[in-house]
């Protein structure tokens, strides 16, 4: 564990502060004892995602570019959700590209507009990281999982961001190194039906009951997801009893790391995923 610390700016976004707060903190303890401190942006807002876009594009514009002049200081920010880095990434790109939005960006935020700003995803953040070398004795195996790797649909960009690295196959490539086996499925990209959990249950569910199905097809005994709304979905909307665990992949480079849990993680866990890894003699 690395004894000191270089600080980094991090946007939470909305779900980890609230509903997926285990999340916010095996991020925390796993970026400490890789020996980053995440520094919150100060006073940032919700960037707009799920259901602001879809019902008002101006004010979910609006909220992305206030949090973007919050970070014009920066030269990297963490950003923890992917759904929140699609939507400042868009945002930044409408603002490169557009000279009269910067004006209008930096009269109405009284700001200058940083291009050289970096909005760093949490799994590109990983690929850069050598974890091999923070094993050493602290390093707990997650030999006996099998696990399904669920990045939902938030990592398929729009056509004006084709060119960002493509960040898919890294859970199971870091899960595989963990001792984990990770499987092949074909639901990986399903979409679990993001903020229409809430205003039609009934189109969420039997998406995200079909996700399970296919992970219980394949032999899987938990999913690891990449994004916190997911993992909400994935944990209120199934119906399937008995459900299988979902992790917050955080909670897994946690653990295995020897980082956690500082709290109790899985209590805020609808379906206890404890059993499962005291079964793999992991969790006493």
């Amino acid at each position: 564990m690395s004894t000191s610390k270089q600080e980094m700016a991090f946007f939470p976004g909305c779900s980890l502060a609230t509903s997926a707060r285990e999340n916010y903190d095996s991020l925390q303890a796993f970026c400490r004892y890789l020996g980053y401190e995440l520094k919150e942006v100060e006073d940032w807002n919700c960037c707009g995602t799920s259901s602001a876009h879809a019902v008002n594009s101006e004010l979910a514009f609006d909220l992305a570019c206030r949090d973007l002049a919050l970070m014009h200081r920066f030269d990297q920010v963490l950003v923890a959700c992917p759904s929140c880095y699609k939507r400042l990434q868009h945002t930044f790109h409408l603002l490169t590209t557009n000279s009269q939005l910067r004006t209008i960006f930096e009269k109405k935020w009284k700001t200058t507009f940083n291009p050289h700003l970096r909005l760093l995803p949490f799994l590109r953040f990983l690929a850069q990281q050598d974890l091999t070398s923070h094993y050493g004795h602290a390093f707990h195996s997650l030999q006996g999982l099998r696990v399904v790797s669920y990045y939902g649909c938030m990592l398929s960009y729009p056509p004006n961001m084709n060119k960002d690295p493509q960040l898919y196959g890294i859970m199971e490539k870091i899960m595989k190194e963990l001792g984990a086996e990770p499987i092949m499925w074909s639901h990986s990209l399903k979409c679990c039906g993001t903020f229409l959990s809430v205003a039609r249950p009934d189109i969420a569910t039997p998406l995200v009951n079909d996700i399970f199905s296919a992970a219980i097809k394949v032999g899987a005994q938990c999913l690891v997801t990449a994004c916190s709304m997911c993992h909400l979905n994935l944990e209120v909307r199934c119906t399937i009893r008995p459900a299988l665990p979902v992790f917050h992949f955080s909670e897994l480079l946690a653990l295995a790391l020897g980082s956690g849990p500082e709290k109790d993680w899985f209590n805020r866990h609808l379906y206890d995923p404890r059993p499962l890894l005291r079964s793999i003699g992991f969790y006493a």
